[in-house]
């Protein structure tokens, strides 16, 4: 066997391998499978020739063949994948359709994915297509991996991608989502509450509910009382819930408590309302324990209904948000982070503008994801978790919250970042600074809001070799300003830059921010034949969906799992999805910036490209146009 088709063997068990797809190779320990295959002979002779690869995952056949060679992959006549003898023999795609016609009519499996994978060094094609009983074939989209074919993701594939329904994921957000509106609605009829306040009042009512488990508080406690109001019933099981949490020192409790002494200057909220039969409280409460408390009390992951529930809330706040310009991370990011510092059970995590908590509950899950020792997962939630933030509002949102995602309340503080001295924020002993600042709030005359200047100061808060991830606007790695740029050159001077991550357009949809994800070893000087990465990973489809916002497909898991790939090194990709470079201190620090077209072009490509120009030449003879590109004056219709 060749050298070439080796590697690509191997490439495609690493796949399989990663995937947790147990598969066998030129047989099938399935006997049917294996009796089938016996007769699958492509040139219709009696010789037998097995796929690479098949595989059963639940009721699905995967059946797999692979190729070193990308410039035969698949044969068409009339958008039809060809199932002539020569091309089943040729043609990668066609070849895997015939294994998966013969397979559905000799086999007792009705759903049979076929695949065929062509490799080279630095790029791959894995074309899925679907193949029913009645032998009705699906062309599906090309995937990156076989992420999406594993024992956990292949039925909701099978949902999405072949049956075009909504999965039981998106049914129970559309449900959530549904829920959240009405219950925003709801806020603003019964009380006409400001936008930024919403938040606060779910976080108050969701932590009063938690004393019901310690019988101090109840929903048929709050009832129209003229001695003790529904407000003071429900701040006094706050005030308890706080003492039982031991949420110290009592500066904060009292912090915290304040920041919700504005309802009690509310008295309609504590009245009955003659359109509920019952106080507004009541009604909230009520709502607030059937709909969300419940299912926030058994969610176990940073992909909970906590998390959208409250995007959904600050989503209808968006112009009280934007106006501070507080841009929320969307959750697939805070995951993206954790991904991208390879987060470990024993770090330590920090996240100084932390706005309402979503890094620091993602890295919280995932490093108790890793463990089941409990005085680790102790730690993890009373030590490894560390954040800051500079509103009181916000800053109690974040609080109560992760007292509803069980402790990592210990370590919030409400302060400015850049009051502390490093030295003490380096007391930390963090190893992971995660953060998304600010946007678009500094200048010439207040350098100090320049998001690259929180970046900065990130850095410069971290130990040695600690790893710091920002997510920032792209114009922050170009350098606009003199201020910026020296800024910048500081940085390089301390710190070494990994790589820069180029997001999709619409990851804070809204905002008409274009943002990118940058990747730093803390106080160890870049050196000048580092190798960074720059990637470009707009096409991470995500798609924006109304009323919603943005939504994740099912390629979406299959691009993240691309990118961690190339990102660790575990493939190798293409120039126009990485570069791998040294920098100058002139440089932009983006891979549009680096990016050159190094793949040579195929003999279907040459063909394409003739056959667009003679169409285009030809219209333009139809038009009387022939002489279109020629200065000649008499060209003129």
């Amino acid at each position: 066997m060749a050298k070439k088709e080796v590697k690509t063997d191997e490439f495609v068990r690493n796949l399989l391998k990663d995937a947790n797809i147990h598969y066998t190779e030129q047989w099938s320990d399935v006997k049917e499978i294996n009796e089938a295959l016996k007769t699958a002979s492509k040139k219709w002779t009696w010789n037998v020739w097995f796929p690479e690869y098949t595989a059963v995952v639940h009721d699905f056949l995967l059946v797999i063949e692979d190729k070193s060679d990308l410039n035969k992959h698949i044969k068409k006549e009339n958008d039809l994948i060809s199932q002539k003898t020569e091309d089943v023999c040729n043609y990668a795609v066609n070849w895997a359709l015939f294994y998966a016609k013969h397979l559905a009519k000799n086999t007792n499996f009705r759903k049979i994915l076929a695949f065929w994978i062509s490799w080279d060094e630095k790029r791959h094609i894995i074309s899925p297509i679907y193949v029913d009983e009645t032998e009705y074939y699906r062309e599906l989209p090309d995937v990156e991996t076989f992420l999406n074919f594993s024992e956990k993701n292949i039925e909701e594939y099978y949902v999405s991608e072949i049956l075009w329904e909504k999965t039981d994921i998106e049914k129970d957000l559309e449900e959530l989502l549904a829920d959240a509106k009405e219950l925003h609605e709801d806020l603003r009829n019964y009380w006409n509450m400001r936008d930024a306040e919403k938040p606060l009042v779910v976080s108050w009512i969701l932590l009063a509910l938690r004393e019901k488990e310690a019988k101090n508080f109840s929903i048929d406690m709050l009832s129209w009382d003229k001695t003790k109001t529904d407000w003071q019933k429900i701040y006094d099981a706050i005030s308890d819930n706080l003492q039982r949490v031991n949420v110290a020192p009592e500066v904060k409790r009292d912090k915290i408590l304040s920041q919700f002494s504005f309802i009690k200057d509310t008295p309609i909220l504590s009245e009955i309302n003659k359109e509920l039969w019952k106080t507004p409280l009541k009604h909230f409460t009520e709502f607030l324990d059937t709909r969300i408390y419940k299912s926030i009390k058994y969610a176990k992951s940073a992909e909970d209904y906590i998390w959208r529930f409250y995007w959904e809330f600050m989503s209808y706040s968006w112009w009280d948000w934007q106006s501070l310009w507080i841009v929320l991370t969307p959750k697939h990011i805070t995951q993206l982070f954790c991904d991208l510092v390879n987060l470990e059970k024993n770090d330590v995590v920090f996240d100084p503008c932390c706005w309402t908590w979503w890094f620091l509950i993602a890295a919280m899950h995932n490093m108790l994801s890793l463990t089941d020792d409990e005085s680790e997962r102790r730690s993890i939630k009373q030590k490894q978790v560390h954040w800051i933030e500079l509103r009181p509002d916000m800053f109690t949102v974040a609080t109560t919250n992760m007292i509803l995602r069980w402790d990592g309340k210990s370590n919030l503080i409400n302060e400015d970042f850049f009051k502390p001295e490093l030295s003490k924020l380096q007391l930390k002993w963090a190893t992971v600074w995660m953060m998304n600042p600010s946007y678009s709030q500094g200048s010439k005359k207040n350098p100090m809001l320049y998001e690259i200047n929180f970046t900065e100061r990130l850095l410069d808060s971290l130990t040695p070799w600690a790893r710091g991830i920002v997510i920032i606007p792209q114009s922050s790695m170009t350098w606009k300003t003199k201020e910026e740029q020296n800024i910048k050159n500081s940085i390089y001077k301390k710190h070494t830059l990994e790589g820069v991550i180029t997001l999709n357009k619409d990851t804070f949809y809204g905002v008409w921010v274009m943002p990118c994800i940058a990747v730093f070893t803390a106080h160890q000087p870049h050196p000048k034949n580092k190798i960074c990465k720059f990637i470009n990973f707009e096409d991470d489809w995500f798609k924006v969906a109304p009323h919603v916002w943005l939504v994740e497909t099912e390629q979406a898991k299959d691009k993240k799992q691309y990118l961690l790939d190339v990102w660790y090194d575990r493939i190798e990709a293409p120039s126009k999805f990485c570069v791998k470079t040294t920098i100058e201190p002139e440089d932009e620090r983006l891979h549009s910036f680096y990016y050159f077209n190094d793949e040579i072009p195929t003999e279907e490509d040459f063909d394409k490209t003739i056959s667009d120009y003679l169409t285009f030449e030809f219209s333009m003879i139809m038009q009387w146009r022939n002489y279109l590109f020629d200065n000649n004056k008499n060209n003129e219709i």
